[in-house]
């Protein structure tokens, strides 16, 4: 009678710090407009099977977790759904080498089940092993406070008790963020931007990402805000999300060089990946763009390489010889990995960082879709970058309002509309002065959330989350 009595003691006393921490992070977040975190870079040179030289790159920020909050730095990750962070009971070197979250210093933490649910009397807490293409992480899931820039919010995550020398040991930052849809994270809860969304933190559930590959400008992430300083035009160009994967994903109809189409791609789809150094595509359409581009290994004939483009909804979405090649200082070579996903879910491209850093994206997870406009930076020209079929430019060509939505305007002047496009105007905007892994073999919830064995229904294909 004694142990039933302390049980219901025990269950009352997590309901009511649940309660006060729930309570606590509604007093902490209000309706903001936004806010930004600034990220660090960090370029790496490896050695690859050919023995040609390569480009790593990882862009990373700072978020605080627990109460006081302890600091971590993560990448901000679209192409994985959850926070993954390393525990103070890891005591391997990957996790020695980093920060860890010290749960008896946190005034807020409460361990739960990796599914998300309560754990009962009596019964001991589960773990989960995330498996990549060079390694694993294995962890049990806490419920705390997660905090981006002002903003606060009661979250699920995944803390790593063990982590594999390879590939983690080699990254400068603590863990990841997962920004995708909520279907790749373990549940709605340990999805953060879910949580920022269910509590009305932002005045809209979007968030835009900003990447500089100069020291002279800042990189970002922006949570419920647009920023207009960020683009050329003003101009979004949407696109709605296919599938159900859980990825940033859209349509691509075909694949350009200088503007014309060379029926390379049909059905093919691709996944907007902050997470990933590179572009990646599937094998056989590598092949055939390393011949079309014919990008010499001594780099004598990159001043005459031709834009690279995607046919998305009718548009061009053109990339410079700079961003597809891979250049160091005695070599050239395309900047694109073997990534082989089976039909239905593929053919699949990954817009990585290179794409990422021509283009300003905006996420929009209530309506489904990603917005992209060429990126402003310092040294950028935009004629060409983004046009329509005849390779006429669309930039500040058309002023078009989105299609409907529950985004506030900021003008309520009438306006043409359009299926494809929307205005900075319709939505807040803050205007300031080849490496292929096999997969390791073990399907379960977690892999599927966080590899890409988890787009791949034969389970052929895993990638580690960031490459560095």
């Amino acid at each position: 009678m004694a142990f039933l009595l302390f049980c219901v003691a025990m269950l009352a006393t997590v309901d009511a710090v649940t309660d006060g921490m729930a309570q606590k992070s509604r007093q902490q977040t209000g309706v903001r407009s936004g806010t930004s975190i600034a990220l660090q870079k960090k370029v790496s040179t490896v050695t690859v099977s050919s023995g040609r030289l390569e480009k790593k790159m990882a862009y990373f920020g700072q978020i605080g977790v627990g109460s006081p909050p302890q600091m971590f730095s993560v990448v901000f990750d679209t192409g994985s759904g959850n926070l993954i962070i390393p525990g103070e009971k890891c005591e391997s070197s990957a996790c020695l080498s980093h920060r860890r979250f010290k749960r008896r210093k946190s005034d807020t933490e409460v361990a739960i089940q990796c599914d998300g649910s309560t754990i009962q009397p009596g019964e001991a807490a589960d773990e989960v092993k995330i498996t990549f293409g060079t390694g694993y992480i294995r962890g049990g899931c806490l419920q705390d406070q997660v905090c981006i820039g002002n903003a606060c919010t009661l979250a699920d995550f995944i803390v790593s008790t063990d982590e594999s020398l390879t590939p983690f040991n080699a990254f400068s930052f603590d863990g990841v963020l997962g920004l995708s849809l909520d279907s790749l994270a373990q549940s709605q809860m340990f999805s953060v931007m879910s949580r920022f969304a269910q509590q009305d933190a932002f005045q809209l559930p979007v968030f835009s990402v900003f990447l500089s590959d100069t020291d002279s400008e800042a990189s970002e992430v922006t949570f419920g805000q647009v920023k207009s300083e960020h683009m050329i035009g003003n101009d979004i160009f949407w696109v709605d999300v296919t599938g159900s994967e859980g990825y940033w994903q859209v349509e691509i109809e075909d694949i350009t060089i200088d503007n014309k189409k060379q029926n390379l791609c049909k059905d093919c789809k691709v996944a907007v990946d902050t997470g990933t150094s590179q572009l990646a595509g599937p094998s056989a359409l590598v092949s055939q763009l390393r011949s079309l581009l014919n990008v010499d290994y001594g780099c004598s004939n990159f001043d005459q390489l031709p834009k690279l483009g995607f046919v998305v909804n009718g548009r061009i979405l053109n990339m410079l010889p700079a961003d597809y090649v891979d250049r160091t200082q005695f070599s050239c070579g395309l900047s694109l990995m073997n990534l082989d996903v089976p039909p239905p879910k593929g053919p699949l491209f990954v817009f990585g960082i290179p794409f990422l850093q021509r283009y300003y994206s905006v996420y929009d997870q209530k309506n489904r879709r990603v917005g992209f406009s060429v990126a402003r930076h310092v040294d950028t020209v935009a004629d060409g970058l983004m046009v329509d079929l005849d390779g006429q430019d669309v930039i500040r060509q058309e002023v078009i309002e989105e299609p409907e939505s529950e985004m506030p305007t900021k003008s309520p002047s009438p306006r043409p509309t359009s299926a494809l496009s929307g205005t900075i105007e319709d939505m807040p905007v803050v205007a300031e002065a080849s490496s292929r892994a096999e997969c390791p073999g073990h399907v379960g919830k977690e892999l599927r959330h966080v590899s890409w064995c988890r787009a791949c229904s034969a389970d052929q294909m895993s990638r580690d989350p960031v490459v560095v």
